[in-house]
């Protein structure tokens, strides 16, 4: 018994020993293990700048007084003044009222901090000297946040797209019941004659233009003959069916203009011009409608028909007399301001819009000697989203006979709406010198003749750079033909309107404005008192042609 006794004391002496040697082992390594190495040299400048990695530069290493102490870094700019400190931080406490919450890391990731009173980044890290090498990271979002706002957004943008989905069948829905509508429905032309050809061969200014072909079938139109060609598009003289009546079937005269598959951007650029209502205008052509012939893969635009043909062409067979210049200016004039306004004659807002390519051939001549303008595939609106960029894109159109010196040298300040217009009023001032050209009151009427008639027939902008830039030319102004009082404020008009600087040219508002103010002719006989000029070499059939 007394040996038993003496081996379970002997035993239980050595267990309890053992236990206490192994309780001091271990806090004696958790000690070590947890007081770290860190740079310690409070404050210091440093030529860190805040971005990408660098090195704190410090040339202490201290061992961390406590064991629970971490590496901290802190770099701080504030104004020119930039510095980084290295210290040791129990991450329990707070430092500077921030909480270190990436102590665990093995690197220092620089974190911006702000209502600091400067620029503020802080690191915490807990392996050895691993405040040394900084790594600045941009601020980012707790991804708690970033899931709330993902959960609130997400709703938002499903309601979003059930409404746009519902909106889009909405309206195909709509458009199919009204295309059935309409092929139930026959066509009905009875408005098309408002924009047609009156007895007397002049056109009437419709409030129907533009309000005819809604239905996806083509106007029953017949082709009948060519009377143009331009760059971009060949012009005809065609019939409108317009119904059966007792004595057959009944014909209105249009014009159709017909671009090719490969000049869709001059049709639509067109067609846009004259689908804008605000355009309508007694001295700008008339708009039916436009087309798509897919087949013969071309693109129409059908417009009012005016048989006595473009400016140029009737100059060139007519003498006029004062009456018809005055008509003839004043319309023309009249038509460009109406262009140019930003606003329509009852006083609503329009977009203004500039021709870019006013020349007499692009004039058409009514039955009452008015002017109307027409070919707008150049046309150019002017619109208050444009931006410079995309006014400077718009580049250096027109024909260069008719270009302003600024288009010439490509210099128009797009800063300014207004520089458009005025190349238009300059392209203007040619046309009415041509119509003074030509009238019986200057004295001697020579024969037709463009402006720069020297110059060859079609020529190229370098050409005229030479005449118009160069040689500061203008088509002659002779002193005869300032003896009639009209004439002398006509040209002094002229004078005006092609002046070099664009900023000196008079508005067109303010040309149409001299033509009203000047004495007003004495009453228009139905007939004009031009006197045709028929050719040599012009035969009787051409003679009674012309005459229709």
């Amino acid at each position: 018994m007394e040996l038993l006794r003496f081996s379970a004391f002997w035993w239980g002496t050595i267990m309890f020993g053992s236990i206490q040697l192994e309780q001091k082992m271990a806090s004696s390594m958790t000690m070590l293990k947890l007081k770290l190495l860190c740079k310690f040299c409070d404050v210091e400048s440093t030529s860190c700048t805040g971005t990408g990695n660098c090195m704190a530069d410090c040339s202490i290493t201290s061992i961390c007084p406590h064991p629970e102490d971490v590496c901290v870094s802190i770099w701080r700019k504030k104004d020119d003044n930039v510095t980084i400190d290295t210290i040791c931080h129990n991450p329990a406490h707070k430092l500077h009222g921030l909480v270190l919450e990436d102590y665990n890391n093995s690197k220092c990731e620089m974190r911006e901090r702000n209502n600091m009173g400067s620029q503020f980044f802080i690191c915490s890290c807990s392996e050895d000297e691993c405040n040394d090498h900084l790594f600045f990271t941009p601020y980012s979002l707790d991804s708690q946040v970033v899931s709330v706002i993902l959960v609130s957004l997400v709703p938002l943008l499903v309601l979003a797209v059930l409404v746009i989905t519902s909106f889009y069948w909405y309206r195909i829905y709509h458009q199919r019941r009204a295309g059935a509508k309409r092929k139930k429905t026959p066509l009905d032309f009875s408005d098309a004659h408002a924009i047609m050809m009156d007895d007397d061969g002049s056109d009437s200014s419709s409030t129907h233009a533009n309000n005819l072909n809604h239905n996806t079938e083509l106007l029953p139109i017949e082709l009948d003959a060519q009377v143009g060609k331009g760059r971009f598009a060949e012009v005809y003289k065609a019939k409108l069916k317009q119904g059966a009546t007792g004595a057959g079937e009944h014909f209105e005269t249009v014009a159709v203009k017909i671009f090719a598959d490969e000049e869709y951007a001059s049709w639509k650029n067109e067609k846009d011009i004259f689908s804008d209502a605000d355009l309508r205008h007694e001295n700008v052509l008339h708009f039916l409608t436009a087309e798509d012939h897919k087949v013969e893969k071309q693109y129409w635009l059908i417009t009012a028909y005016h048989p006595r043909g473009n400016l140029q062409e009737y100059l060139t067979r007519h003498v006029i007399s004062w009456d018809d210049l005055w008509v003839l200016g004043g319309s023309l004039a009249r038509g460009v301001a109406h262009l140019h306004s930003d606003h329509t004659l009852c006083g609503r807002y329009k977009v203004p819009i500039v021709h870019r390519d006013i020349k007499s051939s692009n004039i058409l001549v009514k039955g009452d000697l008015t002017c109307v303008l027409c070919d707008f595939g150049l046309g150019l609106r002017l619109d208050n989203s444009l931006s410079v960029d995309e006014l400077a894109n718009s580049g250096q159109v027109g024909t260069a006979r008719y270009m302003a010196p600024e288009v010439l040298e490509s210099r128009i300040n797009l800063e300014n709406i207004e520089s458009f217009k005025q190349t238009d009023v300059y392209s203007m001032a040619l046309v009415l010198w041509e119509i003074t050209s030509r009238c019986n009151a200057i004295g001697e009427v020579k024969d037709y003749e463009p402006p720069f008639g020297k110059v060859r027939e079609h020529p190229c902008v370098e050409s005229m750079k030479d005449s118009v830039l160069r040689d500061r030319g203008r088509p002659e102004i002779p002193n005869s033909w300032i003896n009639h009082p009209g004439i002398q404020v006509v040209c002094g008009t002229i004078d005006e309107c092609w002046d070099h600087d664009p900023e000196a040219r008079l508005t067109a508002q303010c040309v149409a404005e001299r033509f009203n103010d000047m004495e007003h002719p004495d009453k228009l006989s139905g007939r004009s008192n031009s006197e045709e000029k028929i050719p040599q070499d012009v035969s009787v059939t051409e003679i009674e042609e012309i005459e229709k």
